[in-house]
């Protein structure tokens, strides 16, 4: 089996939010690797630390109420939470680029496409203007944007949702990023053009051998276009692997009641399956498992102490203390 080279190295990743006397553990020592042209997934429920783990990469945050306790984030060997504010600039929509999940408000509405698109390739290469709308030209043709030489000159609110997704998709890859960074990049659109969002996603991906971290709550979504999977809950990964490997055979209790909510086309049921409460609100440190209170499979140890994530054969990891009860036993 060939090794696949390692992009982008996660290590005990902190990111606390302090509100007063509050401080939540929003991400609380995630780790993970991403390998060169890999699309990882990153699914849970709102509230459960996906989009602050992409945020935190690139310390795109609120400095008055968020703040990056600990860890590492290892780019080609640099770790970006050292970086200086400039150096940080130099990497930040040049080598790491993030699609947004609302178009709308990440555009400009007093400036056209083509100078939105100009203006991310200006500020990182040395070219003339007329240089950049070519390329600027050249990249809405590559995301499949009709009459591209006319919407070059169109404002945000003249295009459709799914338009308006195309151009962000477009302005991250302005200036050939080798890694994206796409938080919830089709929940705002219609299931039609979401499909042709994650096709276009896809295809980008295997030209450019790009690394796509995929931030969703939608497992279909996970399913259709990663690689590998995360699957997060209160601020910590609580299952990893492949994903053909997690579909076949989840092992944690979240990740089962993920999957049991999918609606199915070959069973007919009055009610879709819900996992019972919401993510509840978390302060650090936390002295339990974080999914006790959802958990149908809980048991009094789960309410007394964290689980450990621990190793589960090749590739597979989670956190729980049904399997890591079973592990101390065996090594026992």
């Amino acid at each position: 089996m060939i090794a696949m080279e390692t992009i982008l190295d996660v290590q005990d990743l902190q990111t606390y939010y302090r509100t007063g006397k509050q401080v939540v553990p929003a991400v609380d020592g995630v780790s993970f690797r991403l390998a060169k042209g890999e699309v990882l997934g990153i699914v849970g429920e709102s509230g459960s630390g996906k989009s602050t783990v992409v945020r935190s990469i690139i310390r795109l945050l609120d400095k008055n109420t968020t703040r990056i306790e600990n860890g590492r984030v290892l780019f080609r060997g640099k770790d970006l939470l050292k970086l200086s504010g400039r150096e940080l600039r130099g990497i930040r929509g040049k080598s790491i680029s993030m699609v947004f999940q609302n178009p709308l408000s990440s555009l400009n509405p007093v400036y056209t496409i083509g100078n939105q698109i100009q203006e991310a390739i200006l500020t990182h290469e040395s070219m003339s203007r007329a240089k950049a709308r070519d390329r600027a030209l050249h990249l809405l043709e590559q995301v499949e944007i009709p009459s591209p030489e006319l919407r070059l000159d169109d404002y945000p609110h003249q295009l459709s949702g799914g338009m308006q997704q195309r151009v962000l998709i477009a302005m991250a890859l302005a200036c050939q990023p080798e890694i994206i960074l796409a938080d919830e990049p089709t929940t705002a659109l219609d299931v039609t053009i979401q499909s042709q969002i994650l096709e276009l996603l896809s295809r980008i991906r295997d030209e450019r051998n790009m690394s796509i971290i995929l931030i969703t709550h939608n497992m279909g979504v996970i399913a259709e276009m990663c690689d590998r999977m995360l699957v997060m809950y209160g601020g910590v990964v609580m299952e990893e692997g492949k994903c053909t490997d997690v579909f076949a055979s989840p092992l944690h209790p979240y990740t089962l009641g993920l999957l049991a909510s999918i609606p199915s086309l070959e069973e007919e049921k009055e009610e879709l399956y819900a996992i019972p409460g919401q993510v509840p609100h978390f302060n650090a440190p936390v002295s339990s498992c974080r999914f006790c209170s959802r958990c149908d499979q809980v048991f009094t140890r789960c309410r007394e102490e964290e689980p450990p994530f621990i190793q589960i054969g090749d590739g597979r990891f989670v956190r729980c203390w049904l399997y890591a009860q079973e592990n101390e036993t065996n090594n026992g």
